[in-house]
């Protein structure tokens, strides 16, 4: 085979690469937080710092979250939520999971966005609750795209069974309310391997 044949073989290989690869998480460049409120009107943001996903090559989209990775600010109100809220001994992950149509963003050009309205799974302390998720796609080069959030996705504590933690933290704060609800938001980049 030509030197040339084999050059341009292997220049459409690695354009049609993304395509039919895998794409994982960037942990460093993504952020999944959320919003509290305590005593009726003080908001404080919240967020995981340690993120795992991946985005198969049949688009099924898994994000794992580690509990313990919460970061507050606050490490005394970190170590409370860890133990109280999420008892990460013995629900030590949360997961994100949906099924992706892979091929819209695959045909975007670098630059290019395109809004989902996803359902998506969240398994939280050993619950599972279904939602919609209205997110914005942005292929940001050849090898990279981003998904942002383009509504916080609200969880209600009652859903995962996080009532009594919250009234633990609420006698451990010593305040009179915490939000049963929070927005969740997030940012997520992933690479294409």
């Amino acid at each position: 085979m030509p030197r040339s044949t084999r050059l341009l073989l292997a220049l459409l290989g690695a354009i049609a690469f993304p395509a039919h690869a895998s794409w994982y998480l960037d942990n460093e460049s993504s952020r999944l937080s959320f919003v509290t409120t305590k005593n009726v009107d003080i908001a404080e943001v919240q967020r995981f710092l340690v993120l795992h996903g991946k985005v198969d090559r049949k688009g099924v989209a898994k994000v794992q979250v580690e509990m313990e990775s919460i970061s507050s600010g606050v490490p005394l109100r970190d170590e409370r939520m860890r133990k109280e809220l999420f008892q990460v001994k013995t629900f030590p992950e949360a997961e994100i999971s949906a099924q992706l149509d892979l091929q819209p963003i695959n045909d975007l050009a670098p630059g290019a966005q395109l809004e989902l309205r996803l359902p998506l799974t969240v398994s939280l302390h050993g619950k599972e609750q279904n939602y919609i998720a209205q997110l914005l796609a942005t292929r940001l080069d050849d090898r990279r795209f981003q998904v942002v959030t383009l509504e916080p996705l609200v969880l209600h504590a009652e859903d995962f069974d996080l009532l009594p933690g919250l009234a633990a933290l609420r006698k451990l704060a010593k305040v009179k309310t915490i939000s049963l609800s929070v927005p969740v938001g997030a940012v997520l980049i992933f690479t294409a391997r």
